[in-house]
């Protein structure tokens, strides 16, 4: 059997390649993602308390002049303001993020995939109890903004929280990082390297032997 060979693998090979007793702790990792979660969550609900409290028929505060202000804005779309009119979907968008996210803790092992998961649920959680308590009813209300940039939507820190857990997912994925913990290589440059590699000492040894 040539290295080529031996370089080919099933996904169900590569899961047996990492032995169970080498991996962190699933639940470490599953009370990685709920920390940071709640802590997201916190953040954002605590905010938001603030901004509509103190903040809103109000006039802006300016952070750096013009350029950063915290303006009290009433939210129906997604991230962003995107979507306005379509309230109700990105509720049930947000609902199947969460299921998801669920779905996926049950088998995480990756630190990286834990923190950005929890991002990304603290951040859904944050935009999904505006859509589900505040005005006009349940699962229309208009999500609390308050970020906002000059010459850029205005946002929130679970909108930033989801960026960043989007972010991170992004980059785990291109470096093939699995939320298991595996990393998956790209068996087809491996493939092509080996044989390569192959068919140079091949030659090599042939003109030795000549």
């Amino acid at each position: 059997m040539t290295k080529a060979e031996q370089t080919i693998s099933t996904p169900e090979d590569a899961e047996t390649e990492a032995p169970e007793q080498a991996r962190p702790n699933g639940r470490r990792r599953i009370m990685t993602l709920l920390v940071v979660a709640a802590f997201a969550y916190g953040i954002d609900l605590v905010s938001k308390m603030l901004v509509v409290s103190r903040l809103e028929h109000r006039a802006p505060i300016e952070l750096i002049g013009q350029y950063l202000q915290l303006e009290a804005i009433r939210n129906a779309g997604a991230a962003f303001g995107i979507g306005e009119a379509m309230t109700v979907v990105f509720t049930l968008i947000a609902t199947i993020v969460i299921v998801v996210i669920a779905r996926i803790a049950r088998k995480l092992y990756s630190l990286p995939w834990a923190i950005a998961l929890g991002l990304l649920l603290g951040g859904a959680l944050g935009n999904l109890t505006d859509r589900i308590f505040r005005s006009p009813g349940i699962f229309q209300g208009k999500v609390v903004d308050f970020i906002a940039p000059a010459h850029f939507a205005v946002f929130n820190l679970a909108d930033s929280a989801i960026v960043c857990g989007g972010i991170l997912i992004v980059l785990l994925s291109f470096r093939g990082s699995s939320p298991d913990g595996t990393i998956h290589k790209d068996v087809r440059k491996d493939v092509h390297e080996d044989v390569h590699n192959d068919v140079h000492n091949d030659v090599h040894r042939d003109v030795h032997e000549d």
